[in-house]
């Protein structure tokens, strides 16, 4: 592969072939033309070779491609073949659901420990972890390894968190807070956003409603 800017779009796709691969290759399936995974994904058979050639290309023409290599490979190109050290700040639902979500640690997810500024649920367990006070944050990342910090916290506590986890040397930032984080370029962060997904659906079903879809 080169050293080329691959699009957001192409990124945001990687996800779904993995995942619809994963299936495929736990079902026995082998081998795979574009076309044939087209049809199961709905995306263009055009779209996926485009896709897959900005890699590297992973197939041979007539061929079609091997599953389990490829399933491999794009697991690689999205990190995942190695395992991901997490923490999550904040002990509300959001932050208790995903700590109990048992499929990130099949994908090499692993949460190591869980904060909370509320003296109450110090000492509570969630699954392995005990919930640890904010103060313990910075030493608890330098010394575990953490990778990730998950922001299930509000945003007007977010901004000053990250500022905190980034001087204690954190490298990616999964925020659910609603607010843009500022920090250095080298520190990644991925936003979500759970009710801009919910209005998307409700914008596709009026679309629907009104015979526009």
């Amino acid at each position: 592969m080169d050293n080329r800017e691959i699009s957001q779009a192409v990124i945001g796709r990687l996800p779904r072939y993995f995942r619809y691969l994963g299936e495929l290759k736990d079902e026995g399936i082998e081998r795979i033309s574009s076309q044939e995974l087209s049809d199961i994904m709905k995306v263009t058979a055009s779209q996926i070779r485009q896709d897959f050639n900005n890699f590297g290309g992973f197939g041979q023409q007539g061929y079609g491609y091997k599953v389990e290599y490829l399933y491999e490979e794009i697991g690689r190109i999205l990190g995942l073949n190695k395992s991901h050290h997490l923490i999550i700040i904040g002990a509300g639902n959001l932050g208790q659901a995903l700590a109990n979500y048992m499929n990130f640690e099949r994908r090499g997810f692993l949460f190591k420990g869980i904060f909370d500024k509320n003296p109450a649920l110090y000492g509570t367990r969630i699954r392995n972890m005990r919930i640890r006070p904010m103060d313990e944050m910075e030493t608890f990342v330098r010394e575990s390894g953490i990778d990730i910090a998950v922001l299930t916290i509000p945003k007007t506590e977010a901004v000053a968190v990250a500022e905190r986890l980034v001087e204690a040397g954190i490298r990616g930032i999964w925020n659910f807070a609603h607010v843009d984080l500022n920090v250095p370029e080298e520190i990644q962060v991925e936003n979500v956003h759970l009710s801009d997904s919910l209005m998307k659906l409700t914008y596709n079903i009026s679309r629907f409603e009104n015979g526009e879809g």
